[in-house]
Formats: C-alpha cells, structure tokens, sequence
C-alpha cells in the first residue's frame, strides 16, 4: 500500500469539497465578531504575560557582621539645639555619644513666631569657637581634670569645648561654665541664654551594628558613670522654668534606604504586589507634654527586607559586612538594581519621671526618676522578608493562552454560526407549507 494511503487513514481533519459548502450572511458576521474577540483576548493575554508581579518570601535572615542605617528627622520645638545630644549604643558594646558625623541641626525660631528654621550647620552640638587668635605659648587651665586626649595642645584645655569634654571623662557635671575662662571668653552661658526660646530639627543618618541597640536625643551631654549611662542635666532643668519639653514630631525615621518611587506609587494597586512594608509607621508622629522631666520610649521590631528586580540573580552571599568607604546613604543599592533595607513595626510608652499613674488607669504606677528624653530601643527579627519581581507566566504558558483563546473561540463561533443556519432553515421550511 503505498505510503500516501497509510497517512490519509490517519486524518482528523475531513475536508469538504467546495461546492458543498455553503456561504451565510450571519456566518460573515460570526466571522468578524469571532476575529475581533480572539484580538481582544490575545492582547488581554499578551498584556497579562507583561505584567510583573512582586512574590514575597519568608526566609531566616543568614547575615553576619552586617551594619545598618538609620535615618531621622525630628523637630523639638521647644528645646535650643545647644541642650540636646544624640547617643547610639548597642549590646555589643559599641558606643557613639554625641554622634556628630552624618547629622545636622536646623535651629528654629520660637513656636511664637512660627517655629521656622533659622540655621543649618554640622551637629556640633557643644561647639567652640577657634583658639588661633591665641597667643602659641597659653595653655588654658582643664579646672581639675586632665586634658582630653583629643585637645589641641597636649595637656592643655584651650576652649570651653575641651574643658567640658574633660568633665565629662572624669563623670563631673559641667553646668554654664562659670569660672572657667575659656567658656567666659567664648560667650558660652550667653549661648545658652540667646536659645532659650528657639526650638531644633535634628536630620541626618547614622551607621549601627545589626544588633540589638538604641540610639536617644536627650539633654546635656553624656558620660559613663561606672555601668551607667548618664546626662550632664544642669543646664537644662536650671533653664527650664516651664519653657522646655520634649514635644516633638517625627517627620521621618526608617531604616535603610527608602524605596523608590517608581515602586511605592503602586502600594494598594492591582499592578504592583507591594505591600505597605515600607511605608514607616512611625512617620509625622507628634507627641506633646507640658512636663519638663518626660520621657517616650518607642520600642521597634525591625525585619531585613529585600528587592531583588525581575531577572536578578543570586551570587550566592549570604552576609554583606558594609564597606566603610561606602558613604552614608548609599548602603544597600546593589548595582544589579537590587535593594536591601529594612522595615520596622513599633510599640511605644510614656511616662513622667515624677511618677504617679496613668489618667483613668489608678492601677498603673510608673517609676520615679530616669533621663527625660526620646528613646528608640529597637530589636532585629531572625526573619527575612525577600520582595521578588516576577512575571505572571511563563512565554510558554502565553502561547498556550494563544491557542486556547484561538480554538475555544472558533469552537464556540462554529456552534452560534451552526445555530443560526440550523434555525433560519426550519423557519424557512415552515414558511413553505
């Protein structure tokens, strides 16, 4: 049997010949609404393959040696700039008092008169004017302490700055610097007095260990008192008198970097599966009193989380220990286009450090005494959260949806087409007896 026969036992596809078939006008209109159908669906098809979805993963959070950024801007309208100070310490042992590097302070005006910013310049918050003009043979006088090894001159305070950095590694409180001749000189306790009313915005970031930590704004500056960390707070309660709080607003705190908003725009959209992860709760958060000695503590559980765009893949690190030649602000943007931060939830506490209990609540009594101030005690999840950006299908599962779309509306075309001819030629029978 020739090898033509075989084959043609094998056709699912009967033919008909040409003279058998017959052409209708609702065949021809069947015809177009079906072509346009199968266009609308292809392009819904098409459209869907094109579509980029983020697929959230939950992993264990395998760094090691790691370190973060934390990033705030905080006003306090009603304390000058000179009386607070920014601690960072953790359970590692590290310690940055008085962090400077990465932080600015905007002094405002008084709330009375707006409450507006009237200068910016670096976080020296006990800052001290030059001693060059000096004669090179003085050597200001440390008044009982030895010089800080940070001075100018070996064994020499030249300016109230060094004077006070000398009281505080001996733990001795420093007061308005009367009697010392360098603070005289510089015009410290008239500093103070100039900014009683004025109020200040502290901005700016700060690298920390990813350990257990937390970072204070707090009055006076800071020293260590045997196991105890404590504030130098004399000029701040004698120049209270009622004036001085710790309202505050949080504009802004998050840790790491902010996610772009190219991605944030779709939070709550069909497009984008973002969730409000980074979106920081603790953003335009306002507190207020009118006790000069109240303390607010929030206590933050902060998760790593990652933004890995579509097509990236792994090379395979499980730990990043950041560069320190990596400058602040840029940790965490991989040149891949993937980004590491961190989100954080957050429960917060405040009290008087008077004591007393809570209005409505008599069973609730706080503790005498502490610093007044804002705390952020914050600690890290042992979880990962892996933000992923994939496609909804695969190019194989699009042609699948192709050919489904193209035979299954042909299909149910054939049926409506057969329909129609079937019913206009029993009409048309009827219509002849």
């Amino acid at each position: 049997m020739p090898a033509k026969s075989r084959f043609t036992k094998l056709d699912a596809f009967t033919k008909t010949v040409e003279d058998a078939r017959i052409r209708t006008t609702s065949g021809g209109i069947v015809t177009i609404a079906s072509l346009l159908i199968v266009l609308y669906l292809v392009w819904g098809e098409w459209t869907d393959y094109r579509r980029i979805v983020v697929h959230p993963e939950l992993i264990v959070d395998k760094g090691r040696g790691e370190r973060m950024e934390i990033h705030l801007n905080i006003s306090f309208p009603q304390i000058p700039c000179e009386l607070l100070t920014l601690d960072v310490m953790d359970v590692s042992g590290e310690q940055q008092t008085g962090v400077k590097h990465g932080i600015s302070k905007v002094h405002l005006a008084p709330a009375t008169q707006g409450g507006m910013p009237i200068e910016v310049k670096a976080l020296d918050l006990h800052g001290d004017e030059p001693a060059s003009h000096l004669d090179p043979s003085y050597c200001g006088e440390c008044y009982g302490p030895p010089a800080p090894p940070t001075a100018s001159k070996p064994g020499c305070c030249q300016t109230c700055e060094e004077v006070r950095e000398a009281y505080a590694a001996v733990s001795w409180a420093f007061g308005r610097g009367e009697g010392v001749q360098q603070c005289q000189r510089e015009h410290y306790s008239e500093k103070l007095e100039a900014q009683r009313d004025q109020g200040c915005r502290i901005e700016g970031g700060f690298r920390v260990n990813k350990v257990i930590g937390n970072f204070h704004i707090a009055p006076g500056r800071s020293f260590s008192n045997g196991m105890m960390h404590v504030h130098d707070l004399n000029n701040y309660l004698d120049s209270t008198q009622g004036s001085h709080t710790f309202t505050h607003t949080i504009h802004h705190l998050r840790f790491g970097p902010q996610m772009p908003d190219d991605l944030t725009k779709g939070v709550g959209g069909k497009t984008l599966g973002w969730t409000n992860h980074h979106l920081n709760p603790l953003d335009n958060t306002v507190q207020s009193t009118d006790d000069a000695v109240f303390n607010y503590m929030y206590f933050l559980k902060v998760v790593s989380t990652s933004y890995y765009p579509l097509g990236w893949k792994s090379k395979g690190i499980t730990g990043d220990i950041t560069p320190d030649y990596v400058s602040l602000g840029q940790h965490g943007f991989g040149s891949d286009g993937s980004l590491e931060t961190h989100q954080y939830s957050v429960t917060s506490h405040k009290r008087s450090l008077k004591g007393g209990t809570d209005e409505g609540h008599k069973e609730r009594l706080h503790a005498v005494g502490g610093i007044p101030g804002v705390f952020f005690s914050y600690d890290i999840s042992p979880m990962k959260v892996i933000n992923r950006e994939e496609r909804t299908k695969t190019f194989t599962g699009f042609l699948t949806g192709v050919c489904a779309v193209i035979g299954g509306t042909l299909t149910v075309a054939a049926a409506i087409d057969r329909a129609f001819y079937e019913g206009a030629t029993r009409i048309k029978k009827l219509h002849q007896r």
